[in-house]
């Protein structure tokens, strides 16, 4: 078996260890970020650490949504009037051309993907002129050997626009699930039958996209773990290539939308975790490798050849192999990161839209990295990617005496070797079986911003 697929189960080690802590995909988080600090001086800092030679990924936001999803805690804009994309897409190419002037320099887009919101709620001819804007101003790969993804909504989606996708250059598509029971459906406000999410994804086969992600959902409203275990059995028949599985956080105070959700509906902690346990098993059993946190991947795809290379990465869009490149972000609440910075673009759609048109960008707070966070960015991101650090490697890289310069971190650790969540040997750190599920938590032991003993606000819980 795979060692990748070594996870171990055990309820009191969950159970004291899951508190609330960040998802890495940045560090410092964006808890961190500084609305102080001026575009100008983020903008300089980012070109002048930025690797020039180095690939490019791109993410665009189109955030707007037909429907409601009350689970949803995405920046989206609820909207049945399609009249109101082309606005916001003309603000988004006066903004493209901007970063283009900034960071593109004839550097190839090797990984490119459209999030929101609902991508494809814009029509096909928007589709086709948001592809050629950014093709006029970066250098996109015509070839097919990009890793150029879309999120969808199969409800969203016919057999028409899935041809427009693959012919503009998406080669991989993500579909939103969640669950796959009637009752769960209305009580999230998000009906659609396994009929014609199978339809859907039979087209994209067909059409030739290489990677198809479907996205689920546990922990909300009406699931059992009878239920779910259906729900899984029907997308292992499907046999996507990845799946994501995340924890739904209820957070009505923070979401207007999960208002509607009503908490006495909602599955008890023990029947969670045992629908997390019981998909787990059910997903390597079905021969999917176990990434890390809530990914799983089929053996050859991409994701998981990565992280037995050593060559696995995260960022804003969670696991990725794509480690040598910057990202430039564009869109509403969007978040860049360019060499040592980090920013985001204004999270009000409003605000966006009025500082594009004044100054041709949005950029509304960021961080640029110290040498201690890039020293601890290093180790928290092999950690969270491979379960294993090399400290030779860190010490290498950043001329530093691991032991000496993480002495508090390596303390903590002792408390989780002694629980059998890591192996601590003089010259590395392994992630035991029963610590791969709680990654999150070791990785706060190296995170300079957080505590580390009690729930910290603004994250969601790590299990």
């Amino acid at each position: 078996m795979n060692q990748n697929n070594l996870i171990k189960w055990d309820l009191d080690l969950i159970r004291r260890y899951d508190l609330s802590g960040p998802r890495y995909t940045s560090y410092p988080t964006a808890i961190q970020f500084n609305p102080d600090l001026s575009a100008e001086d983020l903008v300089n800092t980012g070109q002048q650490t930025a690797d020039k030679k180095a690939p490019l990924s791109l993410y665009v936001h189109i955030p707007f949504c037909a429907h409601v999803c009350y689970y949803c805690a995405c920046n989206k804009v609820i909207t049945r009037n399609r009249k109101k994309a082309q606005p916001y897409l003309d603000t988004l190419y006066q903004e493209m051309a901007e970063l283009s002037q900034w960071y593109a320099d004839d550097r190839t887009v090797e990984q490119l993907h459209l999030g929101g919101g609902t991508p494809t709620f814009i029509s096909n001819q928007q589709m086709v002129e948001l592809m050629q804007q950014l093709r006029q101003h970066f250098t996109l790969l015509d070839d097919d050997s990009g890793d150029y993804s879309i999120e969808i909504d199969p409800r969203e989606v016919d057999h028409e626009m899935l041809k427009v996708l693959r012919e503009v250059g998406f080669n991989r598509v993500s579909f939103g699930v969640q669950d796959l029971e009637l009752k769960v459906q209305q009580a999230v406000n998000r009906v659609q039958p396994l009929e014609e999410i199978a339809d859907v994804l039979h087209e994209a086969r067909r059409l030739g996209f290489r990677s198809i992600n479907i996205d689920l959902i546990y922990g909300l409203p009406h699931q059992t773990l009878e239920s779910f275990s259906k729900t899984l059995d029907s997308i292992i028949a499907l046999s996507p290539d990845r799946l994501s599985v995340f924890n739904y956080a209820h957070m009505p105070d923070r979401f207007r939308s999960q208002s509607h959700i009503k908490a006495e509906d909602l599955p008890s902690p023990e029947t969670k975790l045992a629908i997390l346990e019981t998909t787990i098993s059910k997903l390597i059993a079905a021969g999917y490798v176990y990434i890390g946190m809530d990914h799983f991947a089929k053996p050859d795809d991409e994701l998981a050849l990565a992280q037995q290379s050593g060559k696995l990465h995260r960022n804003f869009q969670g696991y990725t192999t794509h480690s040598d490149c910057d990202l430039v972000a564009m869109g509403v609440s969007s978040i860049s990161q360019i060499g040592d910075v980090y920013y985001q673009n204004e999270h009000d759609m409003s605000a966006y839209t009025a500082a594009v048109e004044s100054r041709n960008n949005a950029i509304k707070r960021g961080v640029t990295l110290s040498t201690d966070d890039r020293i601890r960015r290093a180790v928290i991101t092999q950690l969270i990617c491979h379960f294993e650090l090399d400290m030779t490697t860190i010490e290498q890289q950043f001329d530093i005496n691991f032991s000496e310069y993480f002495a508090e971190a390596l303390q903590e650790l002792q408390r989780f070797t002694h629980d059998g969540l890591v192996n601590l040997n003089p010259s590395n750190i392994e992630v035991t079986p029963a610590g791969r599920l709680l990654i999150r938590r070791i990785c706060m032991a190296f995170d300079a911003y957080i505590p580390k003993q009690e729930p910290t606000k603004g994250f969601s819980r790590i299990i």
